[in-house]
């Protein structure tokens, strides 16, 4: 029997609300428990999960049936719902509305791999991919009502 092969990479990355620091290092490996289960409920393969007070960067291995925009925004929405009502059930956490979203090959998986697991040493040094960071795209002004 056959059947097809498929090796298709993505690196999402995502911040808090205004970038603020609500990260806090007290709770942050019980969220990213709740992202990585929620990642491999979708049938996605965890390779690489780690962040910053701001922002979490999330790399996959994903199945053809999932969408881009679909695992955003379940990581997202399962992550936020899980702070709301565990961690801060008497106040409101929001991710931004915007993530950036990217692909990746085999040739530079491993690299990628290891830029998360190692977000803190990168951000203390000023090592970043600025491109990796990004979790928007401003809108040219000339396309904006286009």
């Amino acid at each position: 029997m056959r059947r097809n092969k498929l090796q298709l990479y993505l690196h999402l990355v995502w911040a808090t609300w205004d970038r603020l620091p609500l990260i806090l290092p007290a709770w942050e490996r019980r969220l990213y428990r709740e992202i990585e289960a929620e990642a491999r409920g979708m049938g996605c393969l965890v390779l690489a999960l780690n962040g910053m007070m701001d922002h979490v960067h999330l790399v996959v291995s994903i199945p053809s049936a999932v969408s881009v925009a679909e695992l955003a925004k379940q990581v997202k929405g399962v992550s936020s719902h899980f702070i709301n009502e565990v961690i801060f059930p008497d106040s409101q956490f929001k991710w931004q509305g915007s993530y950036g979203a990217f692909s990746a090959g085999r040739d530079g998986l491993d690299a990628l791999v290891q830029y998360v697991k190692n977000q803190a040493n990168h951000h203390a040094e000023q090592t970043l991919w600025a491109e990796w960071e990004e979790t928007y795209e401003e809108v040219p002004a000339t396309l904006v009502g286009a």
